[in-house]
């Protein structure tokens, strides 16, 4: 344990100080890339990884709690770090306590020998006392939801009464969810496969269905067939939603890692163009298309700049899944929320501005274009559609009608990540 714990401690250091989680836990797991460290067991990498979530999800209520536990700050950012990872434990998992504590004692004295003592002692003391400080970290409202203020006030501010549920999900270990390839097999037929296999599950979109239990995809039947593919629910309404028929062109400006660009040629035979600004993540999308024997072209280009790959010909449909906050996602990735900054939302605001004017020439007259974001915020979302529209006399914004929409939002909860749409049209 104290191997996973000091692990994690190493890589919540370097989100703290700026980098993304994601690519930090891989540098922690692997000795080159694509090359697993040989002496950490799959327990151990499963460990450290829950760790270094864990405790960056719930950074906000730990760092209340263990300023409390401390008479001074503590300089030494590993032992900082080592101690929420600790704390997390205690409060978020099942391990055995009295485990935790000699375990990130021994991990603590490994990185400074002189601050074993404190460590136990502040970690005991914890166990102790552990109702009153938590009472004392609710407090504050960055210790009872775990976000920062700015992040909270936002989100009380635009969403009133349902902030406390919105904040709260994206604390939720994320569901799993399947997107049933309905030109290989029926939804009913696959959840009658996944019952074979006795693996529980349920179907709460047309074609996605929610596994009670995530599983290794190399666990699930037919996923090397193309049978499925690994796609929240809430992101599967984009296919559905932009309304695509047999023989329509259709671009896919912000495509990687490829998940909406495969769903759309489910559902229609299209002439698509996969688009990414990023080579390297397109081949994410090349991949997904071979597993799912699907056929699409890809580009490498700027959906900003579609001047150095457009060849002049219009799009019957757009998608534009726009970069954006991923405030919608925070559960998946839960540095996001330490990593953003209030100016952050405005920088979003302008670059989406600029990507859907920059494709909006590429439609066709009576064409639709459906503008995507994981955010919860409206400054990236209907602000920006608001803005467009004031702009571009040409466009008009249709109406949706799909259940879970509330004006284009999609709240997280136990089911979905956080999106929003908007589908506009251009005039004929």
């Amino acid at each position: 344990m104290h191997i996973a714990q000091r692990g994690a401690s190493q890589v919540v250091c370097q989100v703290l100080a700026g980098r993304n989680l994601s690519q930090t836990l891989s540098a922690a797991l692997q000795t080159t890339p694509g090359q697993i460290r040989p002496e950490l067991t799959p327990q151990q990498r499963g460990a450290l990884q829950d760790l270094s979530y864990g405790t960056l999800r719930f950074y906000g209520q730990l760092v209340r709690v263990l300023d409390q536990l401390l008479h001074k700050p503590v300089q030494d950012m590993q032992l900082r770090c080592l101690l929420l990872v600790a704390l997390y434990q205690l409060l978020h998992t099942k391990a055995a306590p009295h485990a935790v504590v000699d375990h990130a004692v021994r991990a603590v004295r490994k990185c400074n020998a002189a601050a074993g003592g404190l460590a136990n002692a502040v970690l005991r003391n914890f166990l102790r006392n552990r109702e009153a400080l938590l009472a004392v970290a609710a407090t504050s409202e960055e210790g009872r939801f775990a976000y920062p203020q700015w992040w909270i006030a936002a989100v009380q501010a635009q969403y009133g009464r349902h902030s406390e549920a919105i904040l709260l999900a994206g604390n939720q270990h994320p569901p799993m969810t399947l997107r049933v390839n309905r030109r290989c097999i029926s939804t009913a037929d696959y959840l009658a496969l996944l019952a074979q296999h006795d693996i529980q599950a349920s179907l709460i979109e047309p074609d996605a269905v929610l596994l009670r239990h995530p599983l290794p995809v190399n666990k699930l039947p037919g996923f090397f067939d193309g049978l499925v593919s690994v796609q929240d629910a809430g992101a599967q309404y984009a296919a559905r939603l932009l309304d695509v028929r047999d023989g329509m062109r259709v671009l896919d400006a912000c495509a990687a890692p490829g998940g909406k660009s495969t769903h759309l040629l489910e559902l229609a035979q299209l002439d698509l163009l996969a688009l990414d600004k990023n080579a390297q993540r397109l081949e994410l999308v090349r991949e997904n298309l071979q597993r799912l024997q699907l056929h699409a072209q890809l580009q490498n280009g700027d959906a900003a700049q579609p001047d150095s790959w457009w060849d002049g010909k219009p799009f019957h449909r757009i998608l534009a899944d726009v970069p954006c906050s991923a405030s919608g996602v925070v559960r998946r990735h839960p540095d996001i929320k330490w990593l953003r900054r209030p100016g952050d939302i405005n920088g979003f605001a302008q670059q989406q501005l600029h990507i859907l004017c920059a494709l909006w020439r590429l439609l066709e007259r009576d064409g639709k274009l459906l503008y995507a974001t994981c955010s919860i915020f409206a400054r990236e979302n209907q602000q920006v559609i608001n803005e467009f529209l004031n702009q571009h006399d040409d466009g008009k914004q249709l109406p949706l009608s799909m259940p879970n929409l509330n004006e284009g939002q999609i709240f997280p909860d136990d089911q979905r990540d956080g999106f929003f749409y908007a589908l506009l049209q251009k005039h004929a």
